[in-house]
């Protein structure tokens, strides 16, 4: 199928609900027909940007790389969909200048309920001192100031979520 190619990118908190959002979409847009490819922040970091630490440095540097790779594949029509942390708003906006067609989504849940899902465990450690520089405990997450969608996590279904990225997609004409 032939279509624009188009940043979707997923920002929030560790625990937010991310990569489950994402995974869903990709799924449903996958069933359709719609090339696209899928870079998580996890996935990536053991890869793309592996020897990166967490110093604000490292992870501007972090979110560059991943916004080169997706303005590679967005360029070549593909739909590439971001879940990345990339707490800081100035790298998420000069990722969204250089991609072009980009759409931020902040996947919002109240800090306190990223902790409570904290399947990881990496919350706990961050309290306990054993983590620093941990996005939303010793380190800001900046929340998008205008995303193009805002999925709550805590007051939606997943199904709820899901259907709001792909009608904004269809909004902003990037499916058919």
């Amino acid at each position: 199928m032939e279509h624009k190619g188009v940043t979707v990118w997923f920002t929030g908190l560790s625990g937010a609900g991310k990569t489950t959002i994402s995974k869903q979409v990709a799924e449903e847009l996958r069933s359709l027909g719609y090339k696209l490819e899928v870079l998580d922040g996890d996935i990536v970091r053991t890869n793309l940007t592996k020897g990166l630490g967490f110093s604000k440095e490292d992870r501007d540097e972090n979110i560059r790389r991943i916004g080169f790779v997706s303005h590679l594949l967005t360029r070549n029509g593909v739909i590439v969909i971001v879940s990345a942390i990339s707490p800081y708003r100035n790298i998420r906006q000069e990722v969204r200048d250089r991609v072009g067609n980009f759409i931020e989504i902040y996947v919002n849940a109240p800090l306190a309920v990223c902790e409570e899902r904290d399947v990881k465990g990496l919350y706990k450690r961050a309290r306990a001192g054993e983590i620093k520089q941990f996005t939303g405990i010793d380190d800001p997450y900046e929340p998008p100031l205008n995303p193009e969608i805002e999925c709550r996590t805590d007051k939606e279904e997943l199904a709820e979520s899901v259907k709001k990225v792909l009608d904004g997609l269809k909004k902003l004409d990037y499916l058919a």
